[in-house]
């Protein structure tokens, strides 16, 4: 599972892979509730879950309950923009809560931590990466 950490201050997000056994701490979630920054190695952050996609990269809707992929008739909104005034559209969308099939998950920081998360998971450069080498 990937998670997207966005930082809202800055408006950078910086992406990390979660470990197959902390995986269980997020399924049951929803959209909105709070995660503890220790889970993704983000010491001392708060993050809250903002949506994330399926395998197929079908989107999560706050707004379809239950960890299920639903066709829904939608205006506007996550999943379908409309081009037109008045135009409708099915489309299949997730369930605001987190299951085993979400492969992306979206938060946003809520609380900082002592150490910025550019240190954290910001990319090296390539001039340190070909001094090690």
């Amino acid at each position: 599972m990937r998670i997207v950490i966005s930082e809202t201050t800055s408006g950078k997000s910086y992406q990390t892979e979660i470990d197959k056994d902390k995986e269980p701490n997020i399924v049951g979630k929803k959209i909105g509730d709070e995660l503890d920054g220790n889970l993704v190695g983000a010491a001392g952050y708060t993050l809250q879950l903002t949506g994330g996609s399926d395998g197929s990269g079908f989107p999560m809707r706050s707004d379809v309950y239950g960890a299920v992929k639903k066709s829904i008739l939608t205006t506007d909104g996550i999943g379908f923009h409309a081009k037109n005034s008045g135009e409708r559209k099915r489309v299949f969308v997730r369930g605001n809560t987190y299951s085993s099939e979400i492969v992306q998950v979206n938060a946003k920081v809520l609380k900082v931590g002592a150490s910025p998360l550019q240190e954290l998971f910001g990319k090296k450069d390539e001039k340190e990466k070909t001094d090690a080498s």
